[in-house]
């Protein structure tokens, strides 16, 4: 989808549709404009009580005389004191909405800088714009043998009349839209089922992504052989049970004018089928663990996304796939593996799989010499029961990481939370037979899996997002939700803004 910026005044805008936002109560701005133009026909809807501007509400007038626009589409946005990012948010996904519906291949969306959202300027509103639109017009159709009407519309010009803002309105149009598909990459991933999606299929996908970033990208994937030699046996006992061979994926991007600049580091967990194991999990939803390779499906969502916007910035993303089965070569409770930096693990529950292919993935990240590591996995239920849906989990071993990744959250509004990661919680993970047990216990569950992932992050300053409730919604809309390839993508950009920032001269 093309988001142009058009500097006009929206009444006299020839196109299929024009989108204006409307506040309760005076109308100001394009919304001002458009009812002037055509004869006070806002105002008249409004008093007649046939659109009332609440958060979210639509009317759609095919014919509006007047207007250059062959419809309009009226969005409710509330009350202006109570205008927020959220209520935002929650407007534009209404507007796009009763906009994708329509039959038509291009509109204007008119006034969306104007309205007052406090320490939000112009370029963000239209970043917001751009993926609410992206997001809302993304479809999965891949496994369907009649896919349906795709959505028609290709081109959505945001409307401005003032012309000092149409670089900020471009530069936050471009970034929405490599976030929006970079989301979209993510949901396509996740969405995929168990028997398509595969640690090889993640593999295949990483070489294209390479093949098609014209040598933006390096990808190195290793197999099980390669693995084993390496020592990543922990990353191997996960897999032993399924005919789905294992793999690490890494995908490295140098845009840093120094390409031997520390890089960032993206892992994510990749079980691309989590059956529990021997530990089997429950039958009822299991079909919604071809989800457990959402960490995965964000790296790769975030890396085109990186492609996208060529951030001077060394970025590297790992993936740590396999697929947990249960059969007579499975690791069972009570199994103790040696993982790739040393450590050994008594396995007392072969479900808490995630954070034994995180740990190898981890330990290889050592060998960049990385200024941070951002581990991201559906890891824990405790981390849903704690935080729901809405907010993404985050341990950390540093606490600067730790805020950057909440001040990125807070920018893309694809917010985490701050747990602690204290010394009295890593005795719960003690094991009479080896260097550490998987699990912890029914007690702060989330905190101790992120207590188990800091034993091989010792070296670099690492943090961990647990989105086991974030990573995809389920009932009616069942579907994978992109998260967090937004905060990924914000945390990226900042480090690259500090990087290329000219540091002042001390005396």
């Amino acid at each position: 989808m093309e988001f142009p910026v058009v500097i006009a005044n929206p009444a006299q805008l020839e196109t299929a549709c024009v989108v204006v936002p409307v506040l309760e109560g005076d109308l100001s701005g394009a919304a001002a404009r458009l009812d002037d133009a055509s004869e006070k026909l806002i105002s008249q809807l409004i008093e007649r009580g046939d659109f009332k501007p609440e958060l979210g509400n639509t009317l759609l007038v095919p014919f509006a005389p007047g207007l250059g626009a062959q419809r309009l589409l009226l969005v409710g946005f509330g009350n202006e004191d109570k205008l927020d990012e959220s209520r935002f948010k929650r407007g534009l996904d209404a507007a796009m909405i009763a906009l994708l519906k329509l039959p038509i291949e291009d509109a204007a969306f008119a006034g969306v800088n104007e309205l007052s959202i406090e320490l939000r300027d112009a370029d963000w509103k239209a970043r917001m714009l751009a993926e609410s639109a992206l997001r809302n017009a993304y479809r999965f159709t891949e496994m369907k043998s009649k896919p349906g009407e795709p959505v028609s519309l290709t081109r959505l010009s945001v409307v401005s009349a003032d012309k000092g803002q149409r670089a900020e309105l471009e530069a936050g149009l471009h970034i929405g839209a490599a976030i929006g598909e970079g989301v979209s990459e993510a949901r396509t991933l996740g969405n995929l089922p168990g028997n398509v999606c595969t640690p090889r299929y993640l593999g295949e996908r990483a070489e294209q992504l390479g093949q098609a970033s014209a040598g933006a990208l390096k990808v190195t994937v290793l197999g099980e052989e390669e693995l084993e030699a390496l020592g990543a046996l922990s990353l191997l006992s996960v897999g032993r049970g399924s005919e789905e061979p294992s793999r690490l994926i890494m995908m490295e991007y140098r845009g840093a004018e120094d390409e031997n600049e520390a890089p960032h580091v993206l892992v994510g967990k990749g079980i691309t089928f989590d059956t529990g194991g021997i530990s089997l999990k429950p039958g009822a939803g299991m079909d919604e663990m071809k989800y457990d390779m959402g960490g995965a499906a964000s790296v790769f969502g975030t890396m085109r996304t990186v492609l996208a916007l060529k951030p001077k910035l060394n970025i590297i993303g790992i993936v740590a796939s396999a697929e947990n089965m249960p059969d007579g070569r499975a690791t069972k409770p009570g199994d103790i593996i040696k993982t790739l930096k040393g450590l050994t693990v008594e396995v007392l529950n072969t479900d808490a799989e995630g954070r034994l292919v995180l740990c190898d993935a981890l330990t290889y990240a050592e060998r960049f010499e990385p200024a941070s590591v951002v581990d991201i996995a559906t890891l824990t239920g405790a981390c849903v029961i704690a935080l729901g849906n809405h907010a993404t989990g985050l341990i950390s071993n540093d606490d600067d990481l730790a805020l950057d990744l909440l001040d990125a959250g807070e920018e893309a509004w694809d917010r985490a939370w701050h747990m602690p990661l204290w010394d009295e919680y890593q005795s719960q993970l003690d094991s009479n037979f080896a260097d550490i047990a998987n699990i912890g216990g029914r007690e702060a569950g989330m905190i101790t899996a992120g207590c188990f992932l800091s034993r091989f992050a010792d070296t670099f300053p690492w943090a961990h997002l647990d989105i086991a409730g974030t990573a995809w919604m389920s009932g009616k809309q069942k579907g994978a939700s992109g998260r967090p390839v937004g905060l990924l993508t914000q945390y990226l950009l900042d480090r690259e803004a500090e990087l290329n920032t000219p540091q002042e001269e001390t005396v």
